[in-house]
């Protein structure tokens, strides 16, 4: 991603609950479905013991039009329900940045 400064990151961090119970296809779609915000910058996630999922945004603006997006607010609360046993949300302000790459 290349952005020039400031943007905002919204980090999530979870713990997963077992089984997959429709969590992959749901994490697919909300990949796809965030990429086609308006103001949305990129995305960045890992998954090991504990999962983070980090995505860029322009503004506050957009990070509250994502959050109360219909089919994003449909999973968060199936998140709640059966795949999180924990999770945190982060807001941040991106002021520097940069980056190494062979």
């Amino acid at each position: 991603m290349d952005r020039t400064e400031p943007y905002y990151a919204v980090i999530f961090t979870s713990g997963r609950t077992e089984g997959d119970k429709g969590y992959a296809d749901m994490a697919r779609s909300m990949e796809r479905l965030a990429k086609e915000q308006p103001g949305f910058l990129g995305m960045e996630s890992a998954r090991e013991t504990i999962g983070i999922t980090v995505s860029y945004w322009e503004s506050m603006q957009a990070i509250a039009h994502w959050k109360q997006q219909t089919d994003h607010l449909l999973a968060q609360k199936k998140g709640i329900a059966d795949w999180y046993s924990w999770y945190k949300v982060r807001v941040c302000l991106v002021e520097r940045s940069y980056a190494f790459e062979k």
